[in-house]
């Protein structure tokens, strides 16, 4: 360049009166205990929470956590065309559903907490434009006046020569050398123009840097006139992102592999702005099987419900049982640790990037009913109760009124083979309990009365008669047993399972068969959890009356 630097910073940013390190006086370095992580999780308000969000959330979270370190949301909202109406909101509201916290940045809409904000970019103009104006200041930065035109033409050259790469660079750029009278005359023309970084790459250079997911990546150097400010003077996502995470002292940088490719870019503009360059982890995509062919892809928006955090929401599914999951494909020795610490908090796991796999992540979802049953499994019945209630008066209004009519009723059902040493483990989510207890409510009890090939009809019903003869409410669970072990002889049935075994011929079933007879005659269903407690709860009157349908 042939020109004074300062003069044209000067002419370009004439507003911008504070200087780099005023920035970092205001922005000082955190006061954090040796290895202490500082992470940063920043989505676009360009729609729902991803699944995929909510999995690198957690990642910067549990990284943060485990060093004793700190963890921060912020928005990145300098792409105005793609960004929704109360896109941050569906964001916050998709953490909050499954209790992911920060410790810094935005909170709600036009609201944060933490001493490095703003934390959304919008907001931080005034910073990037003081970055921008050092980058000119020191010659690394230049104003470009090319029109869409003359980049597409630019384009087409690059391929006519057979160029490796394409972009704005070297004998290509054409902005690069123009004269300080050159610009002025271009700026007193009111031409366009964007601020480009002036790279100092070379094509046959290439980098290293150390991943810590994937370990030494090497790749060529950086030789990209990038984009710094559009012509708006809104930062590109590039400069942004360096300048925020300098200035908000993040150590570790933890998104998706599809941005492995962009960094030797951001490591030349760390070097250039004079900033540290931070760690990188690239996190590996969330895949499922195809259902088509069979093959592995990425979970797509839409192609399928379960990419958006809200249908695990709306499922019903416990945030805990969700966050379970991620963690056993986060970490490989979660599981193990899980069962040696049944009930210790999730954020007192010892997470490692070191040891996430570097491969796509296969999202099961039947393997996340599985551990949310085991969740569910191990609640207390007065959580479940609640939750169930919470769930259903936003998703199933008349559920929720059936269910809610009579709280101890609810909360004993829920119950039922609770609260034990071997608890059931038949429901998954919230969406499942209307079903799972239909035959609890007379609102959706529908008798049903299928009965084993090995059971005739004529002798159902004698069970059934005999039995009303001898019900009591207020047995105890052992004579309540006694009761339908006594039926058995009298009706060619035999209490002794092993002795019917050996001797089917001999008889027409066992005291197993007595009992689901009455199982089905009480609840439709030859399968449920404790028959006694149901009936206890049922009470007399609708027990019998049931007995008696038959």
């Amino acid at each position: 360049m042939n020109y004074d630097c300062k003069a044209l910073a000067n002419l370009l940013f004439p507003d911008v009166t504070k200087t780099v390190e005023d920035l970092e006086i205001k922005y000082p370095e955190r006061d954090l205990k040796e290895g202490a992580r500082v992470t940063r999780f920043a989505p676009s308000p360009t729609g729902y929470l991803h699944i995929g969000g909510l999995f690198g959330a957690l990642v910067d979270v549990l990284t943060a956590k485990a060093t004793g370190g700190i963890s921060y949301l912020r928005i990145e909202d300098t792409d105005k065309k793609r960004e929704i109406d109360d896109g941050v909101s569906a964001i916050i509201n998709g953490f909050d559903s499954f209790g992911i916290g920060f410790d810094e940045g935005v909170t709600g809409f036009n609201e944060e907490k933490g001493a490095y904000g703003p934390y959304t970019q919008s907001q931080r103009a005034g910073i990037y434009h003081i970055v921008a104006k050092a980058l000119v200041e020191s010659g690394l930065a230049y104003p470009c006046f090319c029109t869409a035109e003359e980049l597409t033409e630019l384009r087409a050259t690059q391929e006519k020569d057979g160029a490796l790469i394409t972009g704005y660079f070297g004998k290509y750029a054409k902005c690069r050398d123009l004269t300080l009278e050159q610009i002025e005359e271009n700026l007193k023309e009111n031409k366009p123009y964007v601020l480009r970084f002036r790279s100092n790459g070379s094509e046959d250079k290439r980098i290293m840097f150390e991943d810590m997911i994937r370990g030494k990546i090497e790749m060529p150097e950086n030789v990209i006139d990038e984009v710094l400010l559009k012509s708006d003077g809104i930062p590109t996502y590039h400069f942004a992102h360096a300048c925020d995470d300098h200035f908000m002292r993040t150590t570790h940088v933890i998104r998706g592999e599809e941005w492995i490719s962009s960094v030797p870019k951001h490591i030349a503009l760390f070097k250039a702005c004079g900033f540290k360059v931070p760690k990188y982890a690239h996190t590996p995509q969330v895949m499922k099987i195809d259902e088509e062919d069979g093959t592995k892809r990425k979970l797509s928006k839409r192609k399928d419900p379960e990419a958006a955090v809200s249908y695990f929401v709306e499922q019903g599914f416990p945030k805990e049982s969700l966050i379970e999951y991620l963690l056993t494909l986060l970490n490989s020795n979660f599981e193990d640790w899980r069962r040696a610490n049944p009930t210790a908090d999730i954020y007192s796991f010892p997470f490692n990037l070191k040891k996430m796999s570097p491969s796509g992540c296969l999202f099961d979802l039947v393997k996340l009913n599985d551990i949310s049953k085991n969740v569910i499994s191990v609640m207390k019945a007065d959580t479940v109760y609640e939750l169930v209630s919470e769930w259903a008066k936003k998703y199933d209004e008349d559920f929720y009124k059936v269910f809610t009519k009579d709280k101890a009723f609810s909360t004993e059902m829920v119950n039922i083979d609770r609260e034990s040493n071997k608890p059931r483990k038949d429901i998954a989510k919230w969406e499942e309990v209307k079903d799972y207890f239909s035959y609890m409510f007379n609102e959706y009890y529908v008798p049903q009365f299928e009965l084993p090939e090995n059971i005739e009809m004529e002798d159902a019903k004698a069970v059934l008669a005999e039995y009303i003869k001898v019900y009591d409410t207020n047995d105890d669970k052992d004579t309540w047993f006694n009761k339908i072990k006594e039926l058995c002889s009298p009706l060619g049935f035999t209490p002794n399972v092993k002795e019917y075994k050996q001797n089917p011929e001999n008889f027409k079933g066992h005291v197993g068969d007595v009992s689901t007879v009455i199982r089905l005659a009480v609840t439709g269903r030859k399968n449920t959890p404790d028959l006694y407690t149901i009936m206890k709860l049922l009470g007399k009157d609708e027990v019998i009356k049931r007995l008696s349908s038959i």
